[in-house]
């Protein structure tokens, strides 16, 4: 049930378009969401990302009314649909098995909702034309799901999502089920359809990738909760702790205590690296305190000579290289014993003598690479 207190829509900005207000879901003695707000811009595309267990899917399962929130409410386009069923929502959900008919041909499964409501059989078979050109799907429209490939199962699925003109698309994991080396192409053409036809889509992934290929804006969920939300570029380069550091993408995380604090930098000691590790901006962290540092393996710079000044390098020994086509990623174990990643990009490996394994190195970083990080 929506608590009273929320029963008047918020004076918010006009393109939002989705709020969740103090949404909690408990099952049983389990808390699986924890008091999230979030909102969503008209025509946004916004991932939740999460590993297993996080809430994600539990909050999109509330937003399409599969599941019934314990508390809090939750706006469509200023209407409140906390207690709204799933079949009197604008809003259409395509599930990860894509859910499609194995005995129906690709136009009765993308006609199927449509005639569940009574619209004129001439409308019909407009719509789902025009639905499935849009996905270019319209050549395969007298097929059976089991004579298409999982990519084509996705792009009906998706024309049966799209048909019915909902308001809000959800996305359950929309890429599981494809095959890694058409996946990437798939999610730019999915951005480019829900672009084109200009529906407002929250996507629940557990692939940070598909996340920051695919979302204008995405919000990091662990236990319940979402702990960050920004565009993709933000988090990844300004996390807000730990876990999202780690979580986005890959990263190197150092601990230490500040020993320099003024207004325009900072230095830290940390026990894994032989010289301090300097910032050169101030963080809001007093002096003494134990901090922890995040730096991105594109950040570090491989390099045979010993780099000139008296921070932010390090000497070890590549213990691990891996070709990754645009990039090698090299393992760097340090002097303190602690290994750390580097990916130096293929162009740059081939102007200088490529660093094997077992061989003696230096890794640097700039003096703005680093994340400081209270918790």
């Amino acid at each position: 049930m929506s608590d009273s207190r929320y029963s008047a829509p918020h004076a918010v900005d006009p393109d939002e378009f989705v709020r969740v207000s103090d949404v909690v879901k408990i099952f049983g003695d389990v808390v699986a969401v924890r008091s999230v707000n979030l909102s969503v811009k008209r025509n946004e595309i916004f991932a939740l990302l999460g590993s297993s267990g996080s809430g994600k899917s539990t909050l999109l399962r509330m937003l399409a009314g599969f599941e019934e929130a314990t508390s809090g409410q939750i706006l469509l386009d200023g209407e409140d649909i906390t207690s709204v069923p799933p079949y009197r929502r604008p809003v259409n959900m395509m599930f990860q098995s894509y859910a499609l008919f194995p005995h129906m041909t690709v136009e009765a499964n993308v006609a199927f909702g449509l005639k569940q409501e009574g619209v004129d059989r001439a409308e019909i078979h407009d719509r789902v034309f025009e639905a499935l050109d849009l996905v270019q799907m319209a050549g395969y429209s007298r097929r059976k799901p089991n004579q298409l490939s999982g990519g084509q199962q996705q792009r009906v699925a998706l024309a049966r999502s799209l048909v019915k003109r909902p308001k809000l698309l959800l996305l359950d994991e929309p890429m599981s089920a494809l095959d890694k080396q058409i996946r990437q192409k798939t999610q730019i053409e999915l951005v480019k359809i829900l672009e084109q036809v200009g529906v407002t889509c929250i996507m629940v992934t557990h692939d940070q990738e598909e996340a920051m290929t695919m979302a204008h804006r995405l919000a990091v969920m662990t236990e319940g909760q979402i702990v960050q939300c920004g565009t993709p570029q933000d988090v990844y380069a300004f996390p807000n702790s730990r876990f999202v550091a780690s979580f986005i993408g890959s990263t190197n995380m150092f601990t230490g205590v500040i020993v320099v604090d003024e207004p325009d930098h900072v230095a830290i000691e940390c026990p894994e690296l032989t010289r301090p590790l300097f910032v050169n901006h101030g963080v809001s962290e007093p002096l003494g305190m134990e901090v922890h540092v995040s730096i991105r393996p594109e950040r570090l710079v491989v390099s045979r000579e010993q780099p000139a000044g008296e921070y932010n390098w390090a000497h070890g020994m590549v213990s691990h290289m891996a070709w990754m086509g645009s990039y090698a990623l090299y393992q760097i174990r340090l002097d303190s014993g602690k290994t750390v990643e580097a990916s130096v990009p293929s162009l740059l490996l081939a102007q200088m003598d490529a660093p094997g394994i077992d061989e003696e190195i230096f890794v640097s970083w700039d003096a703005d690479s680093a994340t400081v990080l209270a918790s």
